[in-house]
Order: structure tokens, then C-alpha cells, then sequence
């Protein structure tokens, strides 16, 4: 491969997955967090977002098109934006479950108490569908020019080829999916995790989730009755 990653003369095309599904995901979640009322935010409000926002441009603006280029820098700024999602979103629920655990005034009424835990468990659904997407193989970049022997996450589509197209790989889709499935269900569901970095992450998510509705749910009836 070249600089740039253009197949050479006699290899295959190249079809990268395309970047969009991921950049709405991290503007969901800008949103969302901006909506969080005043009591949930870890960082200066607006902090968190704007951070987010100029990685996710910097990286669109350095790789536009469909996610085939390999490049460390790429990874890096990549790896990056994950990183500062995931902690982002640890931190807002760590604020989250130290409120609902000491009954904090700004939680007592069921609109904010719903609200603010919707909020903060979808921020967990997206941060860790990225932390699959991005370290799942390579990432999505690796994963264009061709799937390992040995994946860390085995789809349905992998362990039974017959079902799906040709050359099928996985795309941000199928792990938003399975980060859904990880935080309702509390554990695996279609998708089997192989590697032992992908069972930690399931494991933590679906405690996260389990905490989170738990205590909501807790408080809501309390609310409500």
C-alpha cells in the first residue's frame, strides 16, 4: 500500500464503511449533553462538547470520505476521541449514581430523575459502541482491508458465513447494536466477545447499566407514589 492506502495494481478495491453513522452518534451525544441540567455536568458546561466537537472535526476534516486510510496519526486522533467519550461518560455517571444514592434535591421530581438518567445511560450505549468499533480488530480502517483470523468480537455473520454477503464485515451499526443489547440484556447477546479487553468492557457496561436503571427505577417509584 501507498501514504495513503491505495490498493496497488492487482489488488482488490477497497470499500471503507462510511464515517457518518459514527459522527452522528458523537453530535447525539453533544447534544445530549448539553441537556443535562446543571447538576450532572462533571466539567465546566459546554466544556466536555466543545472538546469532543474539535476532535470529531479534526478528524472528518483530515479523513472525509469512507475509513480505509492506515495511519498512526489517524489512530491516534481516532483513539482519542474515544478515550475522551468513554471518560466523559464514566464521569457523568459516577455524578449521576452519587446523586441518586444520597437522594439529591435536583432529583426528587420524576421529569429531571428520568431525564438526566436517560441521558447519562445513552452516553454509555454510544461511548462504548465506540470503544468496540475502534479497538475490534484494528479498527475500521484495518478492518476494510480485511478481517484478522483471530477477531476480538465474533458476529453471527462470522461464525456462520452462510448468512451473510462476501467478505461481510462489521460496521458501527452492528456494535451500537450490541452495546444496546449489552446494557438491556446485562450481558452478550448475538455478538460473543473473544478477547479479554471486549469481556472487561461488556462486563463494566453492563454493570454501568444495571446501576443506573436500577437506582432510577428506585427513585422513580418512590417519586411517582
Amino acid at each position: 500500500m501507498t501514504g495513503q492506502d491505495v490498493p496497488a495494481p492487482g489488488e482488490p478495491p477497497v470499500h471503507g464503511e462510511p464515517r457518518w453513522p459514527v459522527s452522528l452518534s458523537v453530535l447525539f451525544v453533544i447534544g445530549v449533553t448539553i441537556a443535562l441540567p446543571d447538576r450532572v455536568h462533571v466539567f465546566p458546561r459546554g466544556l466536555f462538547p466543545v472538546v469532543v466537537l474539535v476532535l470529531l472535526i479534526a478528524l472528518i476534516a483530515t479523513d472525509p470520505g469512507a475509513i480505509t486510510i492506515r495511519s498512526r496519526k489517524l489512530r491516534a486522533l481516532s483513539i482519542t476521541l474515544v478515550l475522551v467519550m468513554v471518560g466523559g461518560s464514566l464521569a457523568y455517571t459516577t455524578v449521576l449514581i452519587n446523586d441518586l444514592l444520597n437522594n439529591a434535591p435536583g432529583l426528587q421530581k420524576p421529569g429531571p430523575l428520568l431525564s438526566s438518567g436517560a441521558a447519562v445511560w445513552l452516553m454509555n450505549i454510544v461511548a462504548f459502541a465506540l470503544l468496540y468499533w475502534q479497538f475490534d480488530c484494528g479498527g475500521a480502517a484495518m478492518r476494510a482491508h480485511g478481517m484478522p483470523a483471530h477477531p476480538d468480537i465474533a458476529f453471527p455473520q462470522q461464525l456462520n458465513p452462510e448468512l451473510a454477503p462476501p467478505d461481510w464485515r462489521p460496521e458501527y451499526v452492528d456494535y451500537l447494536f450490541m452495546s444496546i443489547t449489552t446494557s438491556v440484556a446485562f450481558s452478550p447477546t448475538d455478538a460473543m466477545p473473544l478477547s479479554r479487553w471486549v469481556k472487561i468492557a461488556m462486563a463494566v457496561e453492563a454493570l454501568i447499566s444495571l446501576a443506573i436503571l436500577g437506582l432510577v427505577i428506585a427513585r422513580a417509584v418512590n417519586a411517582f407514589t
